[in-house]
């Protein structure tokens, strides 16, 4: 079956897996599938004053809606896109007093479409709103507790003179919304900043090692002239050659875990039992929990101490990281890799996480050199471990050169980010904004690169001239956070 700019996939039913996506034809590497508009998105509540409510991107100035004083946008531009979605929204948060919770506006957006499209398929989507998985049945009491929580709050802002639904299609709507919310991520693709739903991704499968990734598309509205504005959307695109009539996958976890946290983590929030190759088979597994190999090899009690230990040391950081004491996260993971480095392979995720925690921290706090040794250390131990076009892959190596480059490491920095480059071309596309920044990252570096190799004494003078006059630009502050996963579940 295939529908409206959908013509490359196929919806089809599996036994034990339900419904799931097939290629129609042949894609390479970096191929966009589909791209597809959300059929309804908000921004989360903690957000609402800095990143536009239509392209989710984030911005320095918003213009605010001069009625509801609600929503804000980057423009007129993207204010007048905004108008047939917020219309109803504006009049009703006026009425109510307050806007409600990001939950209630995104199950108050989709219904108020269902309002003016009717049911049944819109337009370009292979399934319709109604027949999404909602897993209701499948909650615990805490999260059927909720479910009544956000109905009653749901029935008191939605205005009297709007279509009424019945109180099971309402929780209907929740559920679906639960399990296949999709998270939005700004320009730059670090940070969650809202949630919103596309019907035809949320029927890819996932399998831990998949053949898709999907990347959150911001749009633009820039271009002076309209025709060539973009719309928001997330694009599916093929990580690898997929033949036609091979089942289309993504990945719901990132797969730096042990199969067994994964599929611990994909049965928690969208209730199903992992069965790809890589869990039955525990695949990688061995290289996560990799110890020092030779002839002292240590024994299984120390090795259990020393994670124990870890797992402890992560927690610290943890505290420490959300009261912005720097100095001390670094400590810890100084003191951490001490008892780590005799004991754990290069691989262990449990030490990756630590060099990933200090080289970001070190970033941050502009002790280049030593941040750099263990980005180079936590790139060696992803490259053996993710699958060669992830975009967390990408995204690390990215960052890794950025830290070697300030460094001054040029022949390293230009290296990583060569390397991150091409993942991102394949994960992202040569029009993100992210790759457009690392492709100015990647011609500066290759001519301060050229500099180098023709006079090195030269390179460092100028280097050091350039530094005096010019700060090193800051480095992002660490965030708590991971990286945005892909569908959006409130833990």
């Amino acid at each position: 079956m295939t529908k409206g700019g959908m013509e490359s996939v196929e919806l089809f039913t599996t036994e034990g897996k339900g419904r799931g996506l097939k290629a129609q034809k042949e894609f390479l590497p970096g191929d966009v599938i589909f791209a597809e508009p959300a059929y309804a998105a908000v921004v989360f509540d903690s957000l609402t004053h800095v990143i536009c409510h239509t392209c989710f991107k984030r911005q320095e100035r918003l213009h605010r809606c001069g009625q509801c004083k609600f929503a804000h946008y980057c423009d007129r531009t993207c204010q007048r896109a905004a108008w047939l979605n917020h219309k109803n929204e504006c009049s009703a948060i006026k009425r109510h007093g307050k806007a409600p919770s990001e939950n209630i506006r995104l199950a108050a957006r989709i219904l108020w479409r269902m309002e003016r499209e009717g049911s049944g398929l819109s337009e370009g989507c292979l399934v319709a709103i109604e027949e999404l998985q909602n897993h209701v049945e499948s909650f615990g009491e805490e999260e059927k507790k909720e479910l009544r929580a956000d109905v009653e709050s749901f029935l008191e802002f939605w205005p009297p003179h709007c279509q009424q639904f019945g109180m099971q299609f309402i929780s209907h709507i929740f559920g679906v919304i639960s399990c296949n919310g999709f998270t939005l991520s700004d320009q730059r693709g670090l940070q969650a900043v809202g949630v919103g739903i596309f019907p035809n991704l949320c029927q890819a499968n996932h399998d831990c090692w998949p053949n898709c990734t999907v990347v959150f598309n911001n749009g633009n509205h820039e271009a002076v002239r309209s025709m060539f504005h973009t719309q928001m959307r997330i694009e599916l695109r093929a990580l690898n050659k997929i033949s036609p009539g091979d089942e289309l996958s993504v990945s719901y976890v990132d797969f730096l875990s042990l199969s067994e946290e994964r599929r611990k983590q994909l049965k928690k929030q969208y209730y199903f039992d992992c069965a790809c190759e890589h869990c039955k088979k525990q695949l990688k597994d061995d290289l996560m929990l990799a110890v020092k190999a030779g002839e002292s090899k240590p024994s299984a009690d120390t090795v259990k101490e020393v994670i124990q230990f870890s797992k402890d040391t992560l927690e610290k950081i943890n505290k420490a990281r959300m009261e912005g004491h720097y100095h001390e996260v670094v400590k810890l993971c100084r003191d951490c890799l001490k008892k780590q480095e005799p004991v754990l392979g290069d691989t262990n995720i449990y030490l990756l996480r630590i060099l990933s925690i200090a080289s970001e921290v070190l970033s941050y706090l502009q002790m280049f050199e030593e941040a750099a040794d263990y980005a180079k250390r936590m790139v060696d131990g992803y490259l053996k471990i993710y699958h060669p076009n992830n975009a967390q892959l990408g995204m690390a190596v990215m960052r890794a050169g950025v830290t070697h480059w300030h460094a001054g490491l040029i022949e390293a920095g230009h290296g990583l980010i060569c390397k991150a480059y091409a993942i991102l071309l394949i994960t992202h596309g040569p029009s993100h904004p992210i790759t457009k920044d690392l492709e100015v990252m990647r011609v500066q570096t290759e001519m301060e690169l050229r500099m180098f190799q023709q006079n090195e004494f030269m390179y460092y003078k100028m280097r050091e001239a350039a530094l005096k006059n010019q700060k090193i630009q800051v480095m992002p502050e660490p965030s708590n956070e991971n990286a945005p996963s892909l569908f959006h579940k409130k833990e």
